[in-house]
This record gives C-alpha cells, structure tokens and sequence, in this order.
C-alpha cells in the first residue's frame, strides 16, 4: 500500500494511507510520554492525555464527548512512555468534524479547574483497578526494577502525592513544552483524497507555530542481574524474568522480534506454552513480551501459577532458554517460524485500527512506513545464527533479572 506523506512550513508532518473502505481514521501521534516528566510530574502526559477532553477555547467537556459519538464515531487516546496518541474511527462523510474536533483538542486545550479534581479522581480509580491486578501490575514494576533511577522506570499513570499537585497550568505547561507542530505526526486512514487533507491542514495549522522546549533523554545505564520477591494477598504465584533488550533503532530488534514469537508469542504452539502448559499442566497464561524503545528495551516472560508449582516453571522456562542459546534452529525450524510470523503479520494488517496505529507510531519515529511486503522480505532475510546470537545475548544469565509475587 502507497502513503503520501507532507511536511507543513511549521513542522507538522503529515502522512496518509488510502484504504477502500467507507471508515476513515485520523488522529495526532505526540513525540511525547512519560519519560518525559520532570521528577515532580510523575503521571503528567498521562493527565494531559485524560484533560484535553475536559474542555477547549470552543468546546465543553459534554459537547467533545458528543461531537463524534452522535454521529457514530470513536474518539480515543493513550499514553505511553514516549508517545501520546489522540485519534478518532468515523464513517467517512464525518472527516472534517473529527479532524476539526482533534485539532481543537490538540492546540486548544483549557484545563478547566472545575474539571481537574473529578478527572484526578478518575485516575486515581484506574490507579487502584491496577493495583487489584497483579498480572499487569508485575510488568510496571519490573520496568522500574530494570530501569531503577531512570525516567523510563516509573509508571505511566503516576502517583496520588503528585496528581493531586497538578493544575491548569500543569497541562498548559507540558502541552507548551512537548505539543508543537514539529513534534507531532497528524496520520490519517480512508479514501479521501490526500490533496484534500493537505489543503484543510494549511487552512488550519499553518498558524499554528511555536517552538518545542529543548530535551535531552538519556538512556539508562547499565545494571546488574538481580531478584526481587514481594508479598502479595494472592492466591497465584505471579513471575516475569526479563532483562535489557534492543532499541527501535537496532537492526537486531527483528530477528528478536521472530524469536520471541517462537518462545512465548501469541500461538498456542509457542515453546514455552507447550511446556509449562501443554506437557506439564502448570499454568493456564505464559507469554513473552518485547517493548523497544527509542534508546533501549527488554524483552520479558511472564506466567502465573500455583504457588507450589513455582519453582518447577522457573525451572522449565530457563531450560527453553538454554535451548535457545545452545541449538541452532534447524533449516526446517527456521522455516516454519518464519511461516507463522509472516502469516500473523499479514492476519493482523487485517485489523484496520492496528494498521492506522502502527502507521502513526512508524512515521513519527523513522519518518517512513514500511509496508507488510517489505517487513516480510526482512523476516525471510533472517539466518539461524542471527537468531541464536540475539538468542545469547537477551536470554543471557548474566543479563536476566526476575520479580516474584507470592
């Protein structure tokens, strides 16, 4: 699939990918997340994500919920540790008014103070949901465990003590610092022509012009290996080993990518799930897991089991490992992973809000989108000793750290 691609004289970039289908998607992707807060602003771009639907210069918070939703459209927004996404799924008639609605929300944003405490109340909720589930909570705090000291350690949603220090000044300042033009991808999904929405965007952004504050991220430095138990009022075991991986930069990210999906990805058939469950009945979820970032990564394996299981799954998972590092994929192995990658790549293309994501995410960082085509060739271009060596390194003892809940 062809996208067309524009840079307004602001900075702005602004890609597009047509598609033949009456939904159409568009939506502002921020260079922009948690790593990005000041010591006193933990959980700050994730309160900016939540307050820009409180209210605009135009807009009431009750009529921005309305705006898209009466006329059967989505409109939504997460945070992450680098990147803010706000974007609206809409019929296609309807694509002026979504791109108008999130341009007031992205450049016009008030923060009213009357709106604040409920939307910290809000967080304060999600805060609480997540501590009640230690299956997701385990994967923030060993991110804090591999990358302790570091802005990429603490979690996204933030603390009580600092959001019930935050303001309308707060967001203002954050959105001023991080939110200009030159910062930001506006990514768009449909038919609508692509001259079309360059020339509505000249018509409404090209004003629109304002530095971004100077940043520096530093990436984390090195660690050593270590374990952590905490207590938990559970009845499930719950355990992630994991250690540093490769930055969205590194090349060895895509051999690593297909190695994962051959130890702990999403088929029934991966190595770790025939293992701990299929051949030994001890859980019901293992999975393994690789976020990259900007600078670093970690690559992680998580399951939940009886407590007097524990030490047996441990035990299995880091005789996959061994296996891993120690028995080069057959020629008949390489293939079959390959295989199944490819088609799980071509299956989830197929999911129209995950293709429009991803082509946000893409341009933002590497200023391109690669297509499905050409992330197949760079599969198939992988050798058995691209794999064993990423297999060395990553699953390494002497780079694996491990959190335990029990």
């Amino acid at each position: 699939m062809e996208y067309f691609s524009h840079i307004l004289s602001n900075g702005l970039r602004i890609v597009h990918l047509p598609v033949d289908s009456p939904v159409s998607y568009c939506g502002f992707a921020v260079n922009a997340g948690t790593r990005d807060e000041n010591a006193d602003e933990f959980g700050l771009a994730h309160f900016v994500e939540h307050m820009v639907f409180k209210g605009t210069k135009k807009r009431k918070a009750w009529h921005i919920l309305n705006r898209m939703e009466n006329v059967g459209g989505e409109l939504n927004a997460y945070t992450t540790k680098e990147e803010t996404f706000v974007y609206s799924v809409f019929m296609e008639e309807h694509y002026r008014r979504a791109f108008e609605l999130l341009i007031d929300l992205i450049f016009y944003s008030q923060f009213p103070e009357q709106e604040i405490e409920k939307e910290v109340d809000v967080i304060l909720d999600e805060i609480n949901s997540y501590e009640d589930s230690p299956s997701e909570l385990i994967f923030d705090e060993f991110e804090n465990l591999l990358f302790k000291d570091h802005a990429l350690g603490h979690n996204i949603l933030g603390g009580e003590k600092s959001l019930l220090n935050f303001d309308s000044g707060s967001g203002r300042s954050f959105m001023r610092r991080f939110y200009a033009p030159e910062n930001m991808v506006f990514f768009s999904m449909g038919r609508i022509s692509f001259s079309k929405i360059v020339k509505m965007a000249e018509n409404a952004l090209t004003g629109i012009s304002f530095p971004m504050a100077e940043r520096v991220r530093k990436a984390p430095g090195p660690i050593l290996p270590c374990e952590r138990k905490i207590h938990k009022d559970t009845h499930q075991a719950h355990v992630l080993i994991g250690g540093r991986a490769y930055s969205m930069f590194d090349e060895k990210r895509i051999p690593l990518f297909l190695l994962n999906n051959l130890l702990g990805g999403p088929g029934m058939n991966n190595r770790l799930n025939v293992s701990l469950r299929e051949k030994n009945g001890l859980v019901y979820n293992v999975e393994s897991n690789v976020t990259s970032y900007t600078d670093t990564g970690l690559a992680s394996i998580y399951f939940g089991t009886d407590p007097k299981n524990k030490e047996k799954a441990i035990r299995l998972v880091h005789k996959e490992l061994d296996k891993l590092r120690d028995v080069k994929l057959s020629a008949t192995q390489l293939t079959a992973a390959k295989k199944q990658v490819i088609g799980q790549l071509g299956v989830s293309g197929d999911n129209r809000e995950g293709l429009f994501l991803g082509l946000g995410k893409s341009f933002l960082h590497y200023n391109r989108y690669d297509t499905l085509s050409e992330v197949f060739a760079k599969v198939e271009k992988l050798t058995a000793e691209e794999i064993q060596e990423v297999a060395n390194e990553i699953f390494a003892p002497d780079n694996l750290s491990s959190l335990i809940y029990e």
